[in-house]
Protein backbone atom coordinates (compact mmCIF):
# COMPACT_ATOMS: atom_id res chain seq x y z
CA UNK A 1 0.00 0.00 0.00
CA UNK A 2 1.47 3.34 -0.81
CA UNK A 3 -0.64 5.82 1.19
CA UNK A 4 0.88 6.33 4.80
CA UNK A 5 -0.41 7.44 7.89
CA UNK A 6 0.08 8.77 11.36
CA UNK A 7 -2.33 7.23 14.25
CA UNK A 8 -2.68 10.14 16.72
CA UNK A 9 -4.33 8.85 20.38
CA UNK A 10 -6.01 12.07 21.90
CA UNK A 11 -6.75 11.78 25.64
CA UNK A 12 -8.74 14.62 26.70
CA UNK A 13 -11.26 15.16 30.14
CA UNK A 14 -14.36 13.64 28.21
CA UNK A 15 -13.10 11.39 25.99
CA UNK A 16 -10.11 9.55 23.74
CA UNK A 17 -10.29 9.45 20.21
CA UNK A 18 -7.90 7.44 17.75
CA UNK A 19 -7.77 9.16 14.93
CA UNK A 20 -5.67 8.13 11.34
CA UNK A 21 -4.59 11.16 9.04
CA UNK A 22 -2.89 11.00 6.07
CA UNK A 23 -0.20 13.48 4.83
CA UNK A 24 -2.50 15.79 3.22
CA UNK A 25 -4.07 16.51 6.81
CA UNK A 26 -7.33 14.53 5.97
CA UNK A 27 -9.00 12.03 8.94
CA UNK A 28 -8.46 8.24 7.02
CA UNK A 29 -10.61 6.95 10.58
CA UNK A 30 -11.27 8.31 13.53
CA UNK A 31 -13.05 6.45 17.00
CA UNK A 32 -14.29 8.21 19.72
CA UNK A 33 -15.39 6.82 23.87
CA UNK A 34 -16.44 9.34 25.86
CA UNK A 35 -16.63 9.42 29.50
CA UNK A 36 -17.41 10.72 32.70
CA UNK A 37 -14.62 13.27 33.38
CA UNK A 38 -13.47 12.16 37.09
CA UNK A 39 -14.55 11.02 39.98
CA UNK A 40 -14.52 12.79 43.42
CA UNK A 41 -14.02 11.29 46.61
CA UNK A 42 -13.89 14.71 48.44
CA UNK A 43 -15.31 18.56 47.24
CA UNK A 44 -12.85 20.19 45.01
CA UNK A 45 -10.89 16.49 44.47
CA UNK A 46 -11.22 14.87 40.45
CA UNK A 47 -9.51 11.48 39.93
CA UNK A 48 -9.65 8.95 37.32
CA UNK A 49 -8.56 5.11 37.09
CA UNK A 50 -5.29 5.63 34.97
CA UNK A 51 -5.77 2.08 33.41
CA UNK A 52 -9.24 2.79 32.66
CA UNK A 53 -7.16 5.57 30.07
CA UNK A 54 -5.06 2.68 28.39
CA UNK A 55 -7.95 0.21 28.21
CA UNK A 56 -10.09 2.80 26.39
CA UNK A 57 -6.69 3.54 23.81
CA UNK A 58 -7.00 -0.29 23.30
CA UNK A 59 -10.36 -0.54 22.56
CA UNK A 60 -10.30 2.51 19.98
CA UNK A 61 -6.95 1.28 18.30
CA UNK A 62 -8.94 -2.49 17.93
CA UNK A 63 -11.98 -1.23 16.89
CA UNK A 64 -9.97 1.31 14.02
CA UNK A 65 -8.13 -1.86 13.26
CA UNK A 66 -11.53 -3.87 12.80
CA UNK A 67 -13.13 -1.16 11.05
CA UNK A 68 -10.39 0.21 9.04
CA UNK A 69 -7.85 -2.77 7.73
CA UNK A 70 -6.66 -1.51 4.76
CA UNK A 71 -5.75 2.20 6.36
CA UNK A 72 -4.28 0.41 9.49
CA UNK A 73 -1.95 -1.52 7.94
CA UNK A 74 -0.73 1.79 6.25
CA UNK A 75 -0.12 3.44 9.69
CA UNK A 76 3.89 4.41 10.09
CA UNK A 77 3.94 5.88 13.38
CA UNK A 78 1.56 6.17 16.61
CA UNK A 79 1.72 9.48 18.56
CA UNK A 80 -0.07 10.10 22.21
CA UNK A 81 -1.12 13.26 22.82
CA UNK A 82 -3.06 14.46 26.49
CA UNK A 83 -4.29 16.87 28.60
CA UNK A 84 -2.10 18.41 31.09
CA UNK A 85 -1.15 18.71 34.23
CA UNK A 86 -2.53 14.96 35.42
CA UNK A 87 -0.45 12.69 37.29
CA UNK A 88 0.39 9.17 37.77
CA UNK A 89 2.52 7.83 40.28
CA UNK A 90 3.69 4.28 39.43
CA UNK A 91 5.67 1.87 40.79
CA UNK A 92 8.94 -0.19 39.29
CA UNK A 93 6.15 -2.16 37.09
CA UNK A 94 4.78 0.87 35.86
CA UNK A 95 1.34 -0.02 37.75
CA UNK A 96 -0.34 3.07 38.93
CA UNK A 97 0.14 3.35 42.87
CA UNK A 98 -2.92 5.26 43.15
CA UNK A 99 -5.76 7.04 40.84
CA UNK A 100 -4.64 9.77 38.56
CA UNK A 101 -4.97 13.43 39.88
CA UNK A 102 -6.51 15.76 37.24
CA UNK A 103 -5.85 19.16 35.79
CA UNK A 104 -9.26 19.90 37.34
CA UNK A 105 -8.24 19.16 40.88
CA UNK A 106 -8.52 21.99 43.73
CA UNK A 107 -6.93 20.13 46.55
CA UNK A 108 -4.11 22.20 48.12
CA UNK A 109 -1.06 20.70 49.99
CA UNK A 110 -0.37 22.52 53.57
CA UNK A 111 3.19 22.88 52.74
CA UNK A 112 4.13 24.81 55.87
CA UNK A 113 8.23 23.86 54.77
CA UNK A 114 10.01 27.69 55.61
CA UNK A 115 11.41 29.16 52.09
CA UNK A 116 15.13 29.68 52.58
CA UNK A 117 16.56 32.86 53.40
CA UNK A 118 17.61 34.20 49.98
CA UNK A 119 14.37 32.87 48.28
CA UNK A 120 12.19 34.59 50.95
CA UNK A 121 14.10 37.76 50.07
CA UNK A 122 14.21 37.89 46.21
CA UNK A 123 10.29 36.84 46.24
CA UNK A 124 9.70 39.16 48.85
CA UNK A 125 11.56 41.96 46.49
CA UNK A 126 9.74 40.93 42.97
CA UNK A 127 6.22 40.78 45.51
CA UNK A 128 5.43 37.07 44.45
CA UNK A 129 5.87 35.33 47.34
CA UNK A 130 1.77 34.35 47.68
CA UNK A 131 1.91 33.15 44.45
CA UNK A 132 4.92 30.74 44.70
CA UNK A 133 3.33 29.77 47.90
CA UNK A 134 -0.12 28.76 45.98
CA UNK A 135 2.34 27.14 43.60
CA UNK A 136 4.18 24.20 46.36
CA UNK A 137 0.36 23.80 47.64
CA UNK A 138 -0.84 22.82 44.29
CA UNK A 139 1.92 20.90 43.99
CA UNK A 140 0.04 16.90 43.78
CA UNK A 141 3.04 15.35 45.01
CA UNK A 142 3.37 17.81 48.31
CA UNK A 143 -0.28 16.26 49.04
CA UNK A 144 0.86 12.84 48.58
CA UNK A 145 4.27 13.28 50.77
CA UNK A 146 1.50 14.79 53.46
CA UNK A 147 -1.25 12.56 53.01
CA UNK A 148 -0.37 9.24 51.26
CA UNK A 149 2.59 7.59 52.91
CA UNK A 150 2.73 4.49 51.78
CA UNK A 151 2.29 5.68 48.17
CA UNK A 152 5.04 8.38 48.86
CA UNK A 153 6.84 5.79 49.89
CA UNK A 154 6.14 3.18 47.36
CA UNK A 155 6.51 6.02 44.14
CA UNK A 156 9.47 4.81 41.49
CA UNK A 157 8.34 7.03 39.02
CA UNK A 158 6.19 10.60 38.81
CA UNK A 159 4.69 10.32 35.60
CA UNK A 160 2.63 12.83 34.18
CA UNK A 161 -0.32 10.90 31.65
CA UNK A 162 1.67 11.27 28.54
CA UNK A 163 4.77 9.97 30.05
CA UNK A 164 2.85 6.97 31.71
CA UNK A 165 0.35 6.01 28.48
CA UNK A 166 3.49 6.04 26.33
CA UNK A 167 5.15 3.29 29.22
CA UNK A 168 2.17 1.72 28.22
CA UNK A 169 3.12 1.66 24.51
CA UNK A 170 6.79 0.96 24.85
CA UNK A 171 7.78 -0.24 28.44
CA UNK A 172 9.73 3.04 29.08
CA UNK A 173 9.60 5.94 31.26
CA UNK A 174 9.79 8.08 28.33
CA UNK A 175 8.15 11.23 27.15
CA UNK A 176 8.22 14.12 25.04
CA UNK A 177 9.75 17.46 26.43
CA UNK A 178 6.97 19.59 24.79
CA UNK A 179 4.43 17.65 27.11
CA UNK A 180 6.00 18.89 30.68
CA UNK A 181 3.19 21.01 31.46
CA UNK A 182 2.21 21.40 34.81
CA UNK A 183 3.19 21.56 38.62
CA UNK A 184 6.68 19.96 37.94
CA UNK A 185 10.41 20.82 38.40
CA UNK A 186 10.74 21.68 34.94
CA UNK A 187 13.10 24.35 33.06
CA UNK A 188 10.88 25.72 30.83
CA UNK A 189 13.07 28.60 29.46
CA UNK A 190 16.25 25.55 28.61
CA UNK A 191 13.48 22.49 28.27
CA UNK A 192 15.40 20.28 30.26
CA UNK A 193 14.81 19.30 33.96
CA UNK A 194 15.64 21.78 37.14
CA UNK A 195 18.86 22.12 38.35
CA UNK A 196 19.17 21.92 42.48
CA UNK A 197 19.39 25.87 42.10
CA UNK A 198 16.67 26.37 40.46
CA UNK A 199 13.88 27.79 42.51
CA UNK A 200 11.10 25.64 41.07
CA UNK A 201 13.69 22.52 42.60
CA UNK A 202 12.32 23.70 46.04
CA UNK A 203 8.97 24.78 45.14
CA UNK A 204 8.33 21.23 43.42
CA UNK A 205 10.82 19.47 46.04
CA UNK A 206 10.68 15.60 44.04
CA UNK A 207 13.66 13.27 43.09
CA UNK A 208 14.73 14.53 39.54
CA UNK A 209 15.51 10.11 39.26
CA UNK A 210 11.46 9.98 39.71
CA UNK A 211 10.97 11.76 36.55
CA UNK A 212 10.62 10.41 33.02
CA UNK A 213 13.54 10.40 30.84
CA UNK A 214 12.56 13.39 27.93
CA UNK A 215 12.99 13.02 24.63
CA UNK A 216 12.58 16.08 22.10
CA UNK A 217 8.93 16.77 20.36
CA UNK A 218 9.14 15.01 16.85
CA UNK A 219 12.04 12.70 17.94
CA UNK A 220 10.78 8.64 18.77
CA UNK A 221 10.12 8.20 22.32
CA UNK A 222 10.63 4.36 21.56
CA UNK A 223 8.82 1.43 19.86
CA UNK A 224 5.18 -0.53 20.70
CA UNK A 225 6.10 -3.64 22.71
CA UNK A 226 4.83 -6.70 22.24
CA UNK A 227 2.74 -6.45 25.14
CA UNK A 228 1.06 -3.15 23.82
CA UNK A 229 0.58 -4.89 20.58
CA UNK A 230 -1.55 -7.45 21.48
CA UNK A 231 -3.59 -5.38 23.47
CA UNK A 232 -3.50 -2.73 20.73
CA UNK A 233 -3.56 -4.62 17.52
CA UNK A 234 -0.75 -2.12 16.76
CA UNK A 235 2.03 -3.47 14.87
CA UNK A 236 5.53 -4.16 17.21
CA UNK A 237 8.28 -2.38 16.72
CA UNK A 238 5.97 0.46 14.98
CA UNK A 239 7.68 3.70 15.85
CA UNK A 240 6.44 6.09 18.78
CA UNK A 241 6.30 9.70 18.12
CA UNK A 242 7.14 12.42 20.62
CA UNK A 243 4.46 14.97 19.75
CA UNK A 244 3.61 17.66 22.50
CA UNK A 245 0.11 18.60 25.20
CA UNK A 246 -3.16 18.51 23.44
CA UNK A 247 -2.68 22.66 23.75
CA UNK A 248 0.70 22.62 21.79
CA UNK A 249 -0.65 20.29 19.32
CA UNK A 250 -4.02 22.18 18.96
CA UNK A 251 -1.54 25.31 17.77
CA UNK A 252 0.43 23.62 15.91
CA UNK A 253 -3.03 22.11 14.15
CA UNK A 254 -4.54 24.75 13.42
CA UNK A 255 -1.28 26.68 11.35
CA UNK A 256 -0.45 29.05 14.11
CA UNK A 257 3.68 29.14 13.66
CA UNK A 258 4.42 32.73 15.00
CA UNK A 259 3.05 35.64 17.31
CA UNK A 260 1.12 37.36 13.66
CA UNK A 261 -1.35 34.21 14.74
CA UNK A 262 -2.75 32.75 17.81
CA UNK A 263 -5.05 30.06 18.53
CA UNK A 264 -8.24 30.29 20.58
CA UNK A 265 -8.56 26.89 22.29
CA UNK A 266 -12.48 26.35 23.42
CA UNK A 267 -12.03 23.13 25.44
CA UNK A 268 -13.27 22.27 28.59
CA UNK A 269 -9.79 24.78 29.64
CA UNK A 270 -9.73 27.86 26.87
CA UNK A 271 -6.56 29.31 26.71
CA UNK A 272 -5.06 31.37 23.79
CA UNK A 273 -1.54 30.54 22.72
CA UNK A 274 0.95 31.87 20.35
CA UNK A 275 4.31 30.93 19.27
CA UNK A 276 7.83 32.45 19.70
CA UNK A 277 11.11 31.99 18.99
CA UNK A 278 12.73 33.00 22.16
CA UNK A 279 11.37 32.07 25.95
CA UNK A 280 9.08 35.00 27.52
CA UNK A 281 6.96 35.35 30.53
CA UNK A 282 3.71 36.93 30.49
CA UNK A 283 3.68 37.04 34.19
CA UNK A 284 6.17 36.73 36.22
CA UNK A 285 6.63 32.75 36.83
CA UNK A 286 3.86 31.84 34.72
CA UNK A 287 6.21 29.90 31.69
CA UNK A 288 6.00 29.67 28.27
CA UNK A 289 5.85 26.20 27.31
CA UNK A 290 8.03 24.28 24.91
CA UNK A 291 6.29 24.38 21.55
CA UNK A 292 5.87 21.00 19.27
CA UNK A 293 8.33 22.79 17.13
CA UNK A 294 11.66 21.96 19.25
CA UNK A 295 13.17 25.45 20.10
CA UNK A 296 9.60 27.48 19.62
CA UNK A 297 7.75 28.74 22.88
CA UNK A 298 4.25 28.81 23.28
CA UNK A 299 3.36 31.91 25.26
CA UNK A 300 -0.53 31.13 27.09
CA UNK A 301 -2.71 32.39 29.04
CA UNK A 302 -5.94 29.98 30.59
CA UNK A 303 -9.68 30.21 31.83
CA UNK A 304 -9.65 27.11 34.05
CA UNK A 305 -12.86 25.19 33.73
CA UNK A 306 -13.19 27.19 30.50
CA UNK A 307 -15.92 25.17 28.41
CA UNK A 308 -16.66 22.91 31.26
CA UNK A 309 -19.40 25.68 31.69
CA UNK A 310 -21.13 24.97 28.52
CA UNK A 311 -21.23 21.41 30.23
CA UNK A 312 -22.18 22.43 33.22
CA UNK A 313 -24.93 24.61 31.35
CA UNK A 314 -25.76 21.71 29.23
CA UNK A 315 -26.33 19.32 32.42
CA UNK A 316 -28.03 22.17 34.18
CA UNK A 317 -30.38 23.65 31.41
CA UNK A 318 -29.90 21.88 28.24
CA UNK A 319 -31.74 18.78 28.89
CA UNK A 320 -33.68 19.20 25.29
CA UNK A 321 -31.05 19.52 23.66
CA UNK A 322 -28.66 17.11 24.88
CA UNK A 323 -31.40 14.62 24.19
CA UNK A 324 -31.68 15.62 20.54
CA UNK A 325 -27.90 15.86 19.94
CA UNK A 326 -27.60 12.30 21.18
CA UNK A 327 -30.94 11.05 19.09
CA UNK A 328 -29.40 12.82 15.86
CA UNK A 329 -25.37 12.42 16.42
CA UNK A 330 -25.10 15.80 16.11
CA UNK A 331 -22.59 18.04 18.57
CA UNK A 332 -25.02 19.61 21.39
CA UNK A 333 -23.09 23.01 20.51
CA UNK A 334 -24.62 23.43 16.81
CA UNK A 335 -27.90 22.85 18.41
CA UNK A 336 -27.37 25.11 21.15
CA UNK A 337 -26.35 27.53 18.29
CA UNK A 338 -30.66 28.28 17.98
CA UNK A 339 -30.09 30.23 21.78
CA UNK A 340 -27.76 32.49 20.85
CA UNK A 341 -29.52 33.41 17.76
CA UNK A 342 -32.02 34.41 20.25
CA UNK A 343 -30.23 36.74 22.16
CA UNK A 344 -28.31 40.27 20.98
CA UNK A 345 -25.37 40.70 21.32
CA UNK A 346 -24.40 42.14 24.85
CA UNK A 347 -27.14 39.48 26.32
CA UNK A 348 -29.22 42.30 26.83
CA UNK A 349 -26.91 43.61 30.04
CA UNK A 350 -25.77 40.13 31.43
CA UNK A 351 -22.05 39.76 32.19
CA UNK A 352 -19.97 36.77 33.43
CA UNK A 353 -16.92 36.66 34.84
CA UNK A 354 -15.93 33.14 34.54
CA UNK A 355 -13.32 32.85 37.37
CA UNK A 356 -15.22 29.20 38.49
CA UNK A 357 -12.12 26.86 38.29
CA UNK A 358 -10.32 28.35 40.91
CA UNK A 359 -7.12 30.93 40.42
CA UNK A 360 -4.21 30.45 41.61
CA UNK A 361 -2.93 34.23 41.30
CA UNK A 362 -6.11 34.78 43.73
CA UNK A 363 -7.16 31.44 45.37
CA UNK A 364 -10.11 33.49 46.70
CA UNK A 365 -11.43 34.48 43.18
CA UNK A 366 -14.92 33.20 42.79
CA UNK A 367 -17.41 33.59 39.33
CA UNK A 368 -19.57 36.20 38.87
CA UNK A 369 -23.07 36.84 37.02
CA UNK A 370 -23.85 40.69 36.94
CA UNK A 371 -27.08 43.03 35.50
CA UNK A 372 -29.87 39.80 35.87
CA UNK A 373 -33.61 41.58 35.53
CA UNK A 374 -36.12 39.60 35.16
CA UNK A 375 -36.48 39.85 30.83
CA UNK A 376 -33.49 37.35 30.88
CA UNK A 377 -33.66 33.67 30.11
CA UNK A 378 -31.31 30.31 29.89
CA UNK A 379 -30.79 31.70 26.36
CA UNK A 380 -29.24 34.74 27.66
CA UNK A 381 -27.34 32.93 30.19
CA UNK A 382 -25.83 30.80 27.65
CA UNK A 383 -25.03 33.80 25.45
CA UNK A 384 -23.37 35.53 28.60
CA UNK A 385 -21.14 32.19 29.16
CA UNK A 386 -19.36 32.42 26.16
CA UNK A 387 -19.39 36.16 26.01
CA UNK A 388 -17.67 35.74 29.29
CA UNK A 389 -15.25 33.13 28.36
CA UNK A 390 -14.29 35.74 25.35
CA UNK A 391 -13.83 38.26 27.80
CA UNK A 392 -11.18 36.32 29.37
CA UNK A 393 -9.64 34.98 26.44
CA UNK A 394 -9.39 39.02 25.52
CA UNK A 395 -7.55 39.78 29.10
CA UNK A 396 -5.38 36.95 28.04
CA UNK A 397 -4.35 38.35 24.78
CA UNK A 398 -4.22 41.99 25.48
CA UNK A 399 -1.26 40.52 28.24
CA UNK A 400 0.36 38.00 25.45
CA UNK A 401 0.37 41.76 23.03
CA UNK A 402 2.08 43.44 25.69
CA UNK A 403 4.87 41.36 26.28
CA UNK A 404 5.50 40.27 22.91
CA UNK A 405 4.97 43.68 21.22
CA UNK A 406 3.45 41.95 18.54
CA UNK A 407 -0.51 42.52 17.58
CA UNK A 408 -1.99 39.24 16.87
CA UNK A 409 -3.39 39.64 13.17
CA UNK A 410 -5.78 36.89 13.38
CA UNK A 411 -6.75 33.84 15.07
CA UNK A 412 -7.69 30.08 14.63
CA UNK A 413 -10.26 28.85 16.72
CA UNK A 414 -10.61 24.90 17.86
CA UNK A 415 -11.98 22.71 20.42
CA UNK A 416 -15.53 21.79 21.05
CA UNK A 417 -17.02 25.35 20.58
CA UNK A 418 -15.31 25.53 17.19
CA UNK A 419 -18.06 23.51 15.94
CA UNK A 420 -20.77 26.28 16.59
CA UNK A 421 -20.47 29.06 13.69
CA UNK A 422 -22.05 31.39 15.99
CA UNK A 423 -19.33 30.84 18.43
CA UNK A 424 -16.87 31.76 15.94
CA UNK A 425 -18.61 34.76 14.70
CA UNK A 426 -18.97 35.92 18.10
CA UNK A 427 -15.35 35.57 18.84
CA UNK A 428 -14.61 37.32 15.80
CA UNK A 429 -16.76 39.95 16.67
CA UNK A 430 -15.30 40.27 20.34
CA UNK A 431 -11.93 39.64 19.32
CA UNK A 432 -12.27 42.76 16.43
CA UNK A 433 -10.65 40.65 14.10
CA UNK A 434 -10.68 37.88 11.57
CA UNK A 435 -11.14 34.00 12.91
CA UNK A 436 -10.63 31.28 11.09
CA UNK A 437 -11.44 27.32 11.33
CA UNK A 438 -9.65 24.96 9.69
CA UNK A 439 -10.66 21.62 8.26
CA UNK A 440 -11.05 19.71 11.30
CA UNK A 441 -11.78 20.65 14.82
CA UNK A 442 -9.58 17.56 16.04
CA UNK A 443 -6.85 19.99 15.54
CA UNK A 444 -4.88 18.14 18.81
CA UNK A 445 -4.61 14.84 17.08
CA UNK A 446 -3.67 16.91 13.76
CA UNK A 447 -0.54 18.70 15.29
CA UNK A 448 -0.06 15.77 16.71
CA UNK A 449 0.26 13.69 12.86
CA UNK A 450 1.81 17.24 11.49
CA UNK A 451 5.03 16.42 14.31
CA UNK A 452 4.75 12.36 13.20
CA UNK A 453 5.26 12.90 9.36
CA UNK A 454 8.22 15.40 10.28
CA UNK A 455 9.50 12.88 12.65
CA UNK A 456 9.13 10.34 10.28
CA UNK A 457 10.81 12.36 6.78
CA UNK A 458 7.66 12.56 5.01
CA UNK A 459 8.06 16.50 5.50
CA UNK A 460 11.44 18.29 5.96
CA UNK A 461 10.10 20.97 8.11
CA UNK A 462 7.15 21.68 10.28
CA UNK A 463 6.58 24.87 7.83
CA UNK A 464 6.65 22.35 4.89
CA UNK A 465 4.44 19.98 6.48
CA UNK A 466 1.65 22.68 7.85
CA UNK A 467 1.98 24.03 4.83
CA UNK A 468 0.26 20.73 3.01
CA UNK A 469 -1.60 19.42 6.09
CA UNK A 470 -3.75 22.10 7.28
CA UNK A 471 -6.44 24.37 5.01
CA UNK A 472 -8.66 27.09 6.18
CA UNK A 473 -12.23 25.98 6.02
CA UNK A 474 -13.73 29.30 6.94
CA UNK A 475 -13.04 32.77 7.85
CA UNK A 476 -15.33 34.54 9.89
CA UNK A 477 -14.63 38.19 9.62
CA UNK A 478 -16.23 41.10 12.61
CA UNK A 479 -19.16 42.42 12.33
CA UNK A 480 -18.37 46.72 12.71
CA UNK A 481 -21.23 46.72 14.57
CA UNK A 482 -20.62 44.53 17.02
CA UNK A 483 -17.52 44.85 17.82
CA UNK A 484 -17.65 48.54 19.00
CA UNK A 485 -20.73 47.45 21.12
CA UNK A 486 -18.30 44.48 22.66
CA UNK A 487 -15.61 46.83 22.79
CA UNK A 488 -17.67 49.01 25.28
CA UNK A 489 -19.16 45.90 27.42
CA UNK A 490 -14.68 45.33 27.77
CA UNK A 491 -14.33 48.20 29.91
CA UNK A 492 -17.10 47.34 32.02
CA UNK A 493 -16.09 43.75 31.87
CA UNK A 494 -12.75 44.93 33.05
CA UNK A 495 -14.04 46.54 36.24
CA UNK A 496 -16.25 43.54 37.81
CA UNK A 497 -13.61 41.67 39.35
CA UNK A 498 -11.59 45.03 41.66
CA UNK A 499 -15.19 45.70 42.97
CA UNK A 500 -16.05 42.22 43.68
CA UNK A 501 -12.78 40.67 44.93
CA UNK A 502 -12.81 42.11 48.59
CA UNK A 503 -16.81 40.84 48.34
CA UNK A 504 -14.88 37.23 47.29
CA UNK A 505 -12.67 37.23 50.34
CA UNK A 506 -15.39 38.08 52.59
CA UNK A 507 -17.89 35.19 51.52
CA UNK A 508 -15.04 32.60 51.45
CA UNK A 509 -14.25 33.54 55.46
CA UNK A 510 -17.53 33.23 56.27
CA UNK A 511 -18.65 29.99 54.32
CA UNK A 512 -15.21 28.45 56.05
CA UNK A 513 -16.31 29.50 60.30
Amino acid sequence: MDEKYILTIDVGTQSIRGIIFDKSGNMAAKEKREYTPYFSLAPGYAEKDANFYWSTICDVCQTLKENNQGVFEGIIGVTITTMRNTVVPVNQKGEPLRAAILWLDQRRAISDEKFPAFYKMALKIVKEEVKIRNFKKAFRWQWIKENEKEVYDSTYKYLLLSAFLNFKLTGFFIDSSASQIGYIPFDFKRVKWASKYDIKSFVFNIDINKMPQLVDSGGIAGSVSKEASHETGLPKGLPVIASGSDKGCETLGTGCINNRMGNISLGSAVTIQTMVDKYIEIHPFIPSYPAVITGKFNPEVQINRGYWMIRWFKNEFAEKETKESMEKDIPVEVLLDNLLDMVPPGSDGLLLQPYWGGELKDPFAKGGVIGFTEMHTRAHLYRAIVEGINFAVLDGINSIEKKTGQRIINFSISGGGSQSDNICQITADMMGRAVYRVQTYETAGLGAAISGFKALGIYRTYEEAVKHMVQKQRIFQPNKKNALKYEKLYKVYKKIYPNLKKLYREIDDIVKE
